[in-house]
């Protein structure tokens, strides 16, 4: 049967998930909800649901599996806590936007309930459900890439000085938007391949015409990892500072012992090296060049991950795998306030395990 699901938040964003939810047949869009009434009953009328304005109210009114938080805020994340806790206060499973939150704290405080309350709280980090993130992943649990040696990651937008227009938006001129509401996605991505990251030094700035404008937008994100098991990463990200040359705007490098590996702009391509015969590699193009394409791939995933009543600690891009990439950012945040000093994130609530189905 059908989960039935209700959307939070209306705007670009909620009315892509309602798409996928609308075209997925694990999914029963039934409510959409948003406190400007026009955004409510537009997508109401668009997919043919019913429209509430407040969150109390669509829990009241309808029988849910799932509410999918959609809302954005101050650095794209102020406004997810509070319909989210909500939702799991009233029992129903969770799918919220990323950043998990902007607020460290809040971050936290969702996981741990989602937790106690033995819910599913999954987050948008939908930047690896592609098929070269999946063919690249395999790669690597076959062995073909070996140990892992380095990481190097370069996401953000093309731009440049002619193109840059000051957003004076309280919103987002703030300091670590950029960080906050952005580098959830690379610092996703280079978890999902080399795992935990136990160390963080950080060198933050913006350009010359962004200062001159009074901008506060820290949009130059400079940021050196190392792995739990001692591989080293590098995250380069602006946003819209300059042109970007090879590899476009997302491009991600694993290298190890036997093999390399490269995704270019995220869903498009992947290129693999083997190490006994690096002047012949093997290029997919996937013929995908809509980024979209990665939101029904992991709403998917999320439902089956229900449906198929995977314990809550295990679902794919879970509330606390958003949580690591929340503080990884919070630590660079600290790195770069510090000078760049050698930062060590704060350590991830630990996993349980279900003693039903694990064996010992």
């Amino acid at each position: 049967m059908a989960l039935k699901v209700g959307v939070v938040g209306m705007g670009g964003i909620g009315n892509t998930h309602s798409d996928c939810h609308k075209n997925n047949s694990l999914s029963d869009l039934v409510a959409v909800c948003d406190v400007v009434k026009q955004k409510a009953d537009s997508a109401a009328e668009k997919y043919g649901v019913k429209a509430y304005y407040c969150l109390k109210d669509m829990l009241a009114n309808e029988d849910l599996d799932i509410v999918d938080v959609t809302t954005g805020g101050y650095e794209n994340g102020s406004w997810h806590f509070e319909p989210t806790m909500e939702a799991l206060a009233a029992g129903k499973h969770v799918l919220c936007e990323k950043p998990l939150s902007n607020n460290i704290q809040e971050s936290r405080e969702m996981v741990r309930y989602a937790a106690e309350k033995k819910l599913y709280l999954g987050c948008n980090l939908n930047h690896y459900f592609t098929e070269p993130a999946a063919k690249a992943k395999q790669a690597m649990r076959d062995g073909k890439i070996g140990e892992t040696i380095y990481l190097l990651f370069k996401m953000g937008f093309n731009g440049g000085e002619s193109s840059y227009g000051f957003n004076p938006s309280p919103r987002f001129n703030q300091p670590y938007a950029h960080m906050k509401a952005f580098l959830t996605h690379p610092f996703s991505v280079m978890r999902y391949f080399c795992g935990d990251i136990k160390d963080i030094q950080a060198f933050v700035g913006k350009p010359g015409y962004r200062k001159n404008a009074s901008d506060l937008l820290l949009s130059i994100n400079s940021i050196h990892v190392r792995f739990a098991d001692d591989t080293v990463g590098y995250l380069l990200s602006h946003r819209g500072d300059a042109a970007w040359g090879l590899g476009g705007w997302w491009s991600v490098e694993v290298a190890g012992s036997k093999g390399t590996f490269v995704v270019e702009n995220c869903v498009e391509k992947l290129t693999m090296w083997d190490a006994t015969k690096p002047d012949q590699p093997e290029t997919l193009n996937t013929g995908v060049t809509n980024f979209d394409a990665t939101f029904p791939n992991r709403i998917n995933a999320f439902l089956e991950d229900v449906t198929n009543k995977v314990h809550y600690e295990h679902i794919r891009a879970s509330g606390r795998d958003a949580l690591a990439t929340m503080e990884y950012i919070f630590a660079a945040i600290d790195s770069y306030e510090q000078g760049g000093a050698l930062v060590r994130p704060h350590a991830l609530p630990p996993i349980h395990g279900d003693a039903s189905s694990e064996t010992i």
